[in-house]
């Protein structure tokens, strides 16, 4: 399913659902890190990690040298700001 962007007041980009599930993951983590999987095992959409990074929300963090193709992020003050989460 694609995800699209939505837009809040003044046109200011939001997250998605899906995103925002994401993205408040970082906020009980240490560092801020956001998982690679969902609370169900499946592996979260790389298109969901590419949208909040390209909006500034997370940001690459680790390189997995097990998994090198794999992108390790964790949230930054604009994705705390985008979920409502404390800096």
């Amino acid at each position: 399913m694609a995800e699209r962007i939505r837009f809040g007041e003044m046109g200011v980009a939001k997250p998605t659902p899906s995103q925002r599930r994401w993205l408040e993951r970082g906020l009980i983590q240490p560092g801020g890190k956001l998982p690679l999987f969902d609370g169900e095992g499946q592996q979260i959409s790389r298109r969901t990690v590419r949208v909040c990074v390209d909006h500034g929300w997370a940001e690459p963090w680790r390189h997995n040298p097990i998994k090198p193709d794999w992108l390790i992020c964790r949230i930054t003050a604009e994705g705390r700001a985008a979920v409502g989460g404390a800096e």
